[in-house]
């Protein structure tokens, strides 16, 4: 596991961690090696703000779902690289003697099903109107975005510790764009 880490620049030849490392410290939420890569290639700055919530999804949503989501040019390149750095990831795994099956890793880490409910309701979408666009249930949507919030603070806090004041810009309005609605109100059962 040191040597993937160290063919990612995330710990040094000495064993110390570089910045890619810290970077990867405070992704907490989703599959942390994939999301640096992504900070790092810069695809989130060619986003807007909804786009990026609906790219981010594809890391946290978990389930496969048979709708199959209608995504705009940008979302869809976005979309495929973030394919290519799973694979790319993947496959240093495997260089490093890691028992992974790099199709499968992309598989298990990226679904894009929550993409256009998330993209959609990043743009103001009542909450009814997005639950029709996919066969997941509510409770799952309404998990995803809160998980999906928590990302965005992970990423947030990650453009702090390389110093990227537009991309953590970026990580704070999509946050207030997914925080609004039914899926942040208190809950009678918390309360």
């Amino acid at each position: 596991r040191v040597k993937v880490l160290q063919a990612l620049d995330h710990v040094g030849q000495d064993k110390t961690v570089l910045l890619k490392g810290r970077v990867a410290c405070e992704i907490n939420t989703c599959e942390c090696l994939i999301v640096t890569e992504l900070i790092f290639e810069n695809v989130l700055d060619e986003l807007d703000g909804p786009e990026a919530v609906a790219l981010l999804s594809a890391l946290v949503f978990q389930r496969r779902t048979d709708v199959e989501p209608k995504l705009n040019g940008a979302l869809t390149k976005a979309l495929e690289k973030l394919r290519k750095i799973a694979l790319a990831v993947a496959n240093i795994q495997v260089k490093h003697g890691m028992d992974v099956d790099p199709q499968q890793f992309v598989r298990d880490q990226v679904h894009d099903g929550l993409m256009q409910v998330t993209y959609e309701w990043a743009r103001g979408t009542p909450f009814h109107q997005i639950c029709e666009l996919t066969d997941i249930p509510e409770g799952s949507i309404v998990r995803c975005i809160l998980r999906l919030n928590e990302t965005l603070k992970d990423v947030r806090n990650a453009a702090r510790v390389i110093g990227d004041p537009q991309l953590y810009q970026t990580m704070e309005r999509c946050s207030e764009l997914v925080k609004r609605d039914i899926v942040f109100a208190a809950s009678l059962y918390v309360a």
